[in-house]
């Protein structure tokens, strides 16, 4: 797997992610919601990380929590089975794909963030 799209800044992929999800009728604010799940960061902290320009590596670590539900996360997404992916930072920036992917499908945001 490349090295490189560790160090891509978040903030190049963000409005790859909000721009596809308002293709299909989603908005920005529910990939938003999506992220803050996932990582643990409030509003302000993700918007400070990409105006920080920081890389996905620095973005995970500094993460304040990865959902623990984030584990029942399964699917392809790039072709690889994301339950499979070995390397814990490809794994959290491909389990953030798959999460957008859904919204972008349609799938309701009680499913996508893994509610009961």
């Amino acid at each position: 797997m490349s090295e490189k799209i560790f160090t891509m800044s978040v903030a190049k992929v963000y409005p790859l992610y909000v721009k596809k999800a308002e293709r299909k009728g989603r908005s920005k604010a529910e990939v938003d919601e999506i992220i803050m799940w996932l990582t643990g960061f409030d509003k302000e902290q993700l918007a400070r990380e990409i105006q920080n320009d920081t890389d996905f590596e620095n973005f995970f670590l500094k993460a304040p929590q990865l959902n623990p539900a984030a584990t029942s996360i399964k699917g392809v997404i790039c072709g690889v089975r994301v339950e499979e992916i070995k390397n814990p930072l490809m794994q959290k920036i491909r389990y953030l794909d798959k999460l957008v992917d859904e919204l972008a499908k349609g799938k309701a945001m009680d499913k996508i963030l893994r509610s009961n």
